[in-house]
This record gives C-alpha cells, sequence and structure tokens, in this order.
C-alpha cells in the first residue's frame, strides 16, 4: 500500500503561498488542504498558477511567501524528506523511449536506491498493476499515447509516495487512453494513495476529484464538490432544441431566467429551480406558441459551464 497517512488527517497543506516571476504575481496567497486517500482537483486557465503551485508543493520551486506541508513535512525546511514520500507526474513523459517498460521502471528502482533484487520485484509489480506486463520488453517508443502514461504513472509510484501530483497526466490523450489513466488513478486511490491533479479537462475532474479547487489570478476563488460547484451556478437547466431556426429568437422570449441562444445547435436554454415545473410549463408555452420542439432535456449544469461561470465573474 502506497500510503500510511491517518484517513482523515490532511495529506497537503497550503497557506497564504505567494510566488512572482519578474512582475508577473503567479501565486497571489493560495489557501488548499487535501484529505489524505482523496483526489482533489484544481483547475483554471492558462496561467492562473497551477503548475507553479505544484512545484512548489512538489520541492521544485521555493515559495516568495506563505507555509506548505505536505505528509506533515515543510516543503521549506525539510525538502528531502518531503521528496522520499511523494511521487511527480508532469506534462511531458520522463521515461526512455529507447528502453522497455520493465527496463524503464528498473532504472527508476535503481535511482530510488532500491537495488538490482528490489527494483527489478518492483517493476514487474506495477506492470502487473498497470497491465503492461505483456509489453514490458517493448520499446517504449511503440508504446500507444494511453499505455506510455500508463508507465509514466508506474515510474512515479516506484518509491511508494504517500503523495501523488499529477500535472495535467492525459494531455494530448485519446478518449480510450484518457480512460485508461482515469482507471490506473482510481486504482491508486483505492490503495490509500492521496493524489493531486491539475487538468484542463474537466470531464477529468468530475469524474475522478472528490473535491475540486478553482484557482484563477494566483487564489481559489471557489472550491467544493462537483455537486456543490455546479449548484453556485444557479441550480439545474433546460436545454430546447427547435425545429426551425428561426424561431428561436421567440422561444428564448418565452423561457424564463438566464437565457442562453446557440444558433449552431438550434438550442435554447435556461437556468430553472423546479426541474418538473420546469418541464411542464416549457412543453406548455412552446405548444401554446405554435414552436415545435425536436428534443427537451432537464440536466444539472456542466463543470465546463461552472468553470466559464466563476472565471468570468472574477474577472469583472
Amino acid at each position: 500500500m502506497e500510503a500510511d497517512l491517518p484517513e482523515h488527517d490532511p495529506a497537503i497543506v497550503v497557506e497564504g503561498l505567494r510566488k512572482r516571476y519578474g512582475d508577473k504575481q503567479a501565486l497571489d496567497g493560495l489557501d488548499l488542504t487535501v484529505r489524505a486517500g482523496t483526489v482533489q482537483g484544481i483547475l483554471g486557465p492558462n496561467g492562473a498558477g497551477k503548475t507553479t503551485a505544484v512545484r512548489i508543493m512538489s520541492t521544485l520551486l521555493r515559495p516568495d511567501e506563505g507555509r506548505v506541508e505536505v505528509a506533515g513535512i515543510d516543503v521549506r525546511t525539510r525538502a528531502d524528506e518531503v521528496r522520499a514520500r511523494i511521487g511527480l507526474l508532469g506534462q511531458n513523459a520522463a521515461v526512455d523511449e529507447e528502453l522497455g517498460g520493465r527496463q524503464n521502471l528498473e532504472m527508476f528502482g535503481r535511482l530510488h536506491h532500491l537495488g538490482a533484487r528490489r527494483a527489478r520485484a518492483r517493476a514487474d509489480e506495477l506492470l502487473a498493476r498497470f497491465g503492461l506486463a505483456d509489453t514490458g520488453t517493448k520499446a517504449v517508443r511503440q508504446y500507444s499515447g494511453g499505455m506510455r502514461r500508463r508507465l509514466d504513472l508506474a515510474a512515479s509510484l516506484i518509491s511508494r509516495p504517500q503523495v501523488l501530483f499529477l500535472d495535467e497526466p492525459t494531455t494530448g490523450l485519446d478518449p480510450r487512453g484518457r480512460a485508461e489513466v482515469w482507471n490506473a488513478v482510481r486504482s491508486l486511490v483505492d490503495g490509500g494513495t492521496t493524489v493531486l491533479l491539475t487538468t484542463q479537462y474537466l470531464q477529468e475532474a468530475d469524474q475522478l476529484a472528490d473535491r475540486i479547487a478553482v484557482i484563477d489570478h494566483g487564489r481559489v476563488i471557489a472550491e467544493g464538490t462537483a455537486d456543490e460547484l455546479k449548484s453556485e451556478t444557479g441550480g439545474d437547466r433546460i436545454d430546447v432544441v427547435l425545429r426551425d431556426a428561426a424561431q428561436l429568437a421567440r422561444a428564448a422570449s418565452l423561457l424564463p431566467g438566464d437565457v442562453v441562444v446557440d444558433e449552431d445547435r438550434r438550442m435554447v436554454g435556461a437556468s430553472i429551480t423546479d426541474r418538473m415545473a420546469a418541464l411542464t410549463e416549457t412543453m406548455r408555452v412552446l405548444e401554446a406558441a405554435g414552436i415545435e420542439a425536436e428534443d427537451i432535456v432537464v440536466r444539472r449544469p456542466t463543470l465546463d459551464e461552472v468553470f466559464m461561470h466563476l472565471t468570468r465573474e472574477d474577472a469583472i
């Protein structure tokens, strides 16, 4: 088992974190607490400070101000002890493409001072765990994108870290490769590992994260579960796809609340509070106006809509 932190203790504590690059304030008083044995998602636009925060938490960068503890250890004063307890999977592959998967993992094991026998055993264990046992001798350059990222993930676990940092781990992968990495991450959390995940894929955070923090301009602007964040955008929505795009403006005028018109999809949407009452009333007013609907859907907001709403509001 990779983690031995008490389940309810914080695995990561960040308080008042600040970092400046020249005249750019990358982090501006960032606060964050991550409970052990969970997945913490970090969302934010490009330049929001996500990667800078991960680099500080993983001891690769020193902050200008603030306190960071990982696995109960201060990253500024005891960085070596923190490094012994964490794993990091960055945006770029860290494995050697000319070597096979097993050779890569054995090399990482030796670099972590496991010794030849323990490195071989750990490599075999991780190859089996991530479904790569049959490809262990094949050169990594022949791997698919999903297989390569799973090998990257396996390499980051060589030292059995308590806390794993994943910085946009599925960037550039196709849906199948992304799903493979998601399944691997879920298996880690089931084993007790704490995961901090930065991503630009909103669906990825929705699928994996127990809690999500939205970062913009170097600080947390919203935090909660996916459902809690979705509730902040105004609750449920109703979407109506029309048969005739020429009736979009008329249909929009009949819907209550915050109405959005999507001409390309022949769709109007609005925020609602009572799902069944809104569905019944929408069907009634459209029929009375002679507007024919092709489809009507009542749904929760997506994380994409939450993200756009929060970052737009923060910029105002």
